[in-house]
C-alpha cells in the first residue's frame, strides 16, 4: 500500500490552519450556496503558472481549466472527447461567466513542442504532438523565419496562440452570441515566470502591453 505523499499532507495542514480558518465562513457559504465565479481563466497546466496564485484570487472567484499549452480548440459538435469544450459550456451555460480569460505564459513546453518538426513522441499515443498540431500554421511560419533567434520564436508563438485560441472561442456558438450581446468579454494575458511580468492583450489590436498597477 503506497503512502500518500507527505509534502501534500504537510501543505493541507498548513491550509487548515492557516487560509481556511480565515475563510471557512466562505467555504462553507459556498458549499450551500453553490459557485459564481466571475471569470474563467483557459490557462497552461505548467506547475509554475497556477492562475489563482497570479491573480491572488480567493475560493469560489475562478473558473480555471487548464491544459498543455493552454488552447482552445475550434467548436467542433461530434462524439469525440472535449475536455475544454465541456469546462468551456458549463462556465458559459451555467456558471453565467462574464469575463474570459486566455493565459499563456513563457517558456511553455507545449508551445516549445510545437514549434519542433523533429520532436520525438513522448509515448505511443502522442497525444501532446496532436494537441499541439492547433497551432501548426502559425508555428509553420515562425519556423521559417530566419530574422528570429529561437528565444523569440517561443515568445512568439505563446502569445500568437492565445490570440489563435481567442479566435477559436469565437467559433463556439454560445461565446460569440453573448460577445456580441455585450455580456461576455474575452481577454489575453501573458505571464513572465522568470520575471513575473505580466502582458495583456489589447482586445483591438491584439498587441500585449503591460498594464499600469494602481499605488500601494
Amino acid at each position: 500500500m503506497s503512502t500518500f505523499p507527505t509534502r501534500l499532507i504537510e501543505g493541507y495542514q498548513t491550509f487548515m490552519s492557516g487560509r481556511y480558518l480565515a475563510e471557512k465562513n466562505r467555504y462553507r457559504q459556498l458549499a450551500e450556496t453553490g459557485q459564481e465565479p466571475h471569470t474563467m481563466v483557459i490557462a497552461c497546466c505548467d506547475s509554475r503558472s497556477a492562475p489563482e496564485t497570479v491573480f491572488d484570487c480567493g475560493p469560489g472567484e475562478m473558473f480555471v481549466v487548464r491544459n498543455v499549452a493552454n488552447l482552445v480548440p475550434p467548436y467542433q459538435p461530434d462524439d469525440n472527447l472535449h475536455a475544454t469544450s465541456a469546462a468551456l459550456e458549463f462556465a458559459v451555460q451555467s456558471l453565467k461567466i462574464r469575463q474570459i480569460v486566455v493565459m499563456g505564459h513563457g517558456r511553455c513546453g507545449g508551445i516549445k513542442a510545437a514549434l519542433d518538426p523533429d520532436a520525438t513522441p513522448l509515448s505511443p499515443g502522442d497525444f501532446i504532438g496532436h494537441w499541439v498540431r492547433l497551432l501548426k500554421p502559425a508555428a509553420q511560419q515562425i519556423q521559417d523565419s530566419q530574422l528570429l533567434t529561437s528565444g523569440e520564436r517561443q515568445i512568439a508563438l505563446e502569445r500568437i496562440s492565445i490570440r489563435n485560441s481567442i479566435a477559436n472561442l469565437r467559433t463556439f456558438p454560445c461565446v460569440k452570441i453573448l460577445e456580441e450581446r455585450g455580456k461576455l468579454q474575452i481577454h489575453g494575458a501573458w505571464f513572465d515566470i522568470s520575471t513575473g511580468e505580466l502582458w495583456v492583450m489589447d482586445t483591438q489590436s491584439g498587441d500585449f502591453y503591460r498594464p499600469e498597477l494602481p499605488l500601494a
